[in-house]
């Protein structure tokens, strides 16, 4: 099998995860984040919504990370996601930081949600 290095432009990919933190373009932050491809922020959970709608019409899909379990989203949440127009895709952590990389590799326009493992 061939491989091929992934690079990623301009866009910062999620360089890795552990116990309670994600690692962002060389930056640990503890807690709950929230990145696109040139900007990662801290991030409150479900009830921190406005982020998350400010997001609309800037990307075409939102990772939900749900920690180290895939888990349902709030239905009222994903009805608020989806009536503003963003794509949710809802997956635990881990897999949601691969994907999102691999997209963001595409160069597609995504953003990650993210609860901690």
């Amino acid at each position: 099998m061939q491989m091929h290095e992934v690079t990623f432009s301009e866009a910062t990919p999620i360089d890795g995860y552990g116990p309670g933190f994600f690692r962002v373009g060389g930056e640990v932050l503890d807690g709950a984040v929230l990145v696109t491809s040139g900007h990662v922020r801290r991030w409150s959970g479900y009830d921190d919504l406005a982020p998350l709608l400010d997001l609309a019409g800037q990307v075409d899909v939102l990772f939900i990370g749900t920690g180290a379990e895939t888990a349902h989203l709030p239905a009222d949440l994903r009805q608020i996601l989806e009536d503003a127009g963003l794509g949710v895709e809802v997956m635990h952590s881990p897999a949601a930081c691969r994907t999102f990389n691999v997209l963001l590799s595409e160069g597609r326009r995504v953003a990650a949600a993210l609860l901690p493992v």
